[in-house]
């Protein structure tokens, strides 16, 4: 393969909102380049990028996917992000190591959630934007209603190179800005394109279009503005000249009409990523901290190498993978260098160029380039490799806390350590998504952005292990307490033929404040008990309060005194004592009117001006309380308190009430009493798991 440099490399993260055609457009590019001979189709699963068995199943993108090929001389890394944000992880890694995004919009649909996200988190990483307007070949299409939308959202700089001419079904001609000239694509899907000069009214649109395009390249600089004014105008030169410092500079946000499917527009959008487009050269000093912590920065014509691996991938039967990109030095098969997040070493073994599935081994990658190794020893995603001298970490992604959860009913205990290690996979692999064992609810917990991640996650363990799971809803961690005091004494006296069992325990219970735990004492006098027995009456107290009384839940809240009891000289011991402790404390529990106490959880809520209606009426409905309103920019944040068990789903249904908009963290708050018709219907149904074993 051809060893490129850092000029010739174009490094792109191509994201959008789910179902905008990302992947046949980067199909596209792949036919356009001669990679392969035609676009994939997502329903039969033939495109290049997902080649997953789940996106496959579910139709659509789960994994970025790293592409390459060569346009103009210039390499092309491509990494084709899911749009769902289920799978936010995704965009959120490649952005974080891309040059400049191309930002794929739906030409029916317009701007929608992923759009605003994806744009912001590029804004955030001061990479520049290019924006591509997909699905022009389809009915209802509406791009100039589509770039009024994005100028709305993005800045009147958002420029379009090209118009659709014949936008719908057979849509195949578009209007180029650059060339001034109407180009008319093949029908075959290759790519190819006629051009002839624009004449008549397109003639005087694209002219128009042509100068408004000068005028903001003109804003790049003093001494070009000072130009533009002398002349009026710039020459073509000139505007070549200084394009890609437009682009840099934000000055101009291109936006390309086209069609992946039908491969149209797609190769004048390349043309312009080649000759304008960002390469590493316009970064050439990355932020990072040294191992004191303080702020520093990496060089790109650096002679040490450094890396950062921003994704890890695990593949059934072909091995793991590690995709990072060189910010210094280069990177060759056999190097060793130092995991300074880790603070380990790790050898490079071989490394690979990526189409999907496809593998193509390379001895040595330059810096700014991007590839991927076979998963190294010990080094996970956002971590920093360094060679020599160097010793940094490059800036980590911030990913979103989980907001949705699920439990795993696990058909088989013997298979339960095959489902652990593909819970770490997924996890490694998806920084989004956490797994725990509650040992309280004897449950495995598994947690992440919505319903589909979790759905997904479960599928692929079963896929790859051939495990029987089932995702369920998690328990919730009721508490037992009582409203009132209460004394009870409990004689275990036990004969049976040998050593007998005997213990006399006195014991009053009184309630604490909320959150006060469980207090226990003694205030025994007299020789009635030896007190080497508090610690064995305490021991059967605890295992009480552990295991429940009422309804199988934790106990807290109350203040326990053992005050009295009765011995046998003989009989006595450290396990009739539990016995009776336990059981003193379960007499006295039942008759100081237990009640039940359910985990309130602080949720922030933060949604658009015209959905807060909509979603305050809807935690009312969950019991929510709602604290306080308060403006962040152009959406208002709602602050509730809202019972736990009533938030099941509960991402998937502000999704809904919120066209996608709306996004929302929750965390534990505090116990509350349960309401009496619902503190029924949770003890019933304890008792029927109780039951069920």
């Amino acid at each position: 393969m051809k060893n490129y440099h850092a000029a010739d490399i174009r490094n792109c993260a191509v994201v959008g909102h789910a179902s905008t055609g990302k992947t046949l457009l980067c199909d596209a590019m792949l036919v356009c380049a001669g990679q392969i001979g035609k676009v994939g189709s997502i329903e039969a699963g033939s495109s290049v990028s997902d080649y997953h068995a789940d996106e496959r199943e579910h139709q659509m993108s789960i994994h970025a996917s790293l592409l390459h090929t060569e346009w103009l001389g210039k390499k092309f890394n491509l990494i084709d992000c899911p749009g769902a944000a289920d799978f936010v992880s995704e965009p959120l890694s490649a952005l974080r190591v891309a040059d400049f995004a191309l930002v794929v919009v739906n030409g029916c649909h317009g701007i929608e959630p992923g759009t605003d996200m994806v744009y912001d988190t590029a804004r955030a990483y001061d990479i520049p934007r290019m924006i591509a307007v997909n699905l022009l070949d389809k009915e209802n299409t509406a791009f100039e209603l589509v770039l009024e939308e994005a100028r709305s959202h993005f800045g009147a700089k958002v420029f379009p190179m090209t118009i659709p001419l014949n936008a719908g079904p057979g849509f195949n001609r578009v209007l180029d800005v650059m060339r001034t000239s109407v180009i008319t694509y093949h029908t075959d899907g290759s790519g190819g394109y006629d051009e002839a000069p624009a004449t008549g009214e397109l003639a005087a649109r694209v002219k128009a279009l042509h100068k408004e395009l000068i005028e903001y390249v003109a804003e790049t600089d003093d001494s070009l503005m000072e130009l533009f004014f002398e002349k009026e105008s710039l020459s073509e030169d000139e505007l070549r000249e200084h394009l890609h410092a437009a682009i840099q500079q934000r000055v101009v946000v291109p936006l390309f009409a086209v069609s992946g499917q039908a491969n149209v527009g797609v190769a004048r959008m390349m043309d312009i990523i080649a000759k304008y487009g960002s390469s590493p050269l316009d970064r050439q000093r990355v932020a990072a901290r040294d191992v004191a912590g303080d702020e520093t920065e990496v060089a790109l014509d650096g002679e040490e190498p450094c890396l950062f691996v921003f994704k890890t991938l695990n593949e059934q039967h072909v091995g793991g993978l590690s995709f990072f990109r060189v910010y210094s030095g280069g990177v060759s098969h056999g190097m060793d260098l130092r995991n300074v997040s880790r603070n380990g070493t790790e050898r490079i073994g071989q490394i690979f160029l990526l189409n999907g599935r496809e593998r193509a081994a390379v001895d040595h990658l330059n810096c700014g380039d991007i590839g991927a190794a076979v998963k190294l020893r010990d080094t996970h995603t956002g971590d920093t490799l360094c060679g020599g001298k160097l010793s940094v970490t490059l800036p980590t992604v911030a990913f979103p806390e989980p907001n949705i959860h699920g439990a795993l009913r696990v058909a088989s205990r013997s298979d339960e350590e095959k489902i652990s290690q593909g819970l770490h996979e997924i996890q490694e692999e998806d920084p989004t998504f956490v797994s725990r064992y509650d040992p309280e609810l004897k449950q495995t917990i598994i947690s992440g952005q919505g319903e589909v991640q979790l759905k997904v996650a479960a599928e692929e363990i079963k896929r790859r292990y051939n495990v029987d799971i089932e995702l369920i809803e998690p328990r919730v961690p009721y508490r037992e307490t009582i409203r009132t005091g209460a004394e009870s004494r409990y004689r275990h006296k036990k004969q049976s033929g040998g050593a007998g069992q005997f213990a006399e325990v006195w014991m009053r219970i009184e309630p604490l404040p909320r959150g006060s735990g469980v207090e226990f004492t003694n205030s025994l006098v007299g020789n009635n008990v030896d007190r080497v027995f508090v610690a064995s009456v305490e021991k059967g107290v605890r295992s009480a309060c552990e295991e429940g009384v009422v309804g199988g839940f934790h106990v807290q809240d109350v203040k326990i005194d053992f005050f009295d009891g009765k011995q046998h000289p003989v009989d006595s011991k450290d396990i009739a004592f539990q016995i009776a402790g336990k059981a003193a404390f379960q007499e006295a529990f039942r008759n100081a009117q237990p009640s039940l106490l359910e985990p309130i959880l602080s949720v922030r809520v933060t949604v658009p001006d015209e959905c807060v209606g909509d979603v305050m009426g809807d935690l009312s409905s969950r019991r929510g309380r709602i604290n306080g309103v308060e403006s962040e920019g152009k959406f208002q944040v709602i602050d509730a308190s809202v019972p736990q068990a009533e938030l099941y789903r509960y991402a998937t249904r502000l999704r809904s009430l919120t066209a996608g908009r709306g996004r929302h963290r929750e965390s534990f708050s505090h116990y509350e009493e349960v309401p009496p018709d619902q503190e029924a219907r949770i003890l019933d149904r304890a008792q029927q798991l109780a039951t069920a074993g």
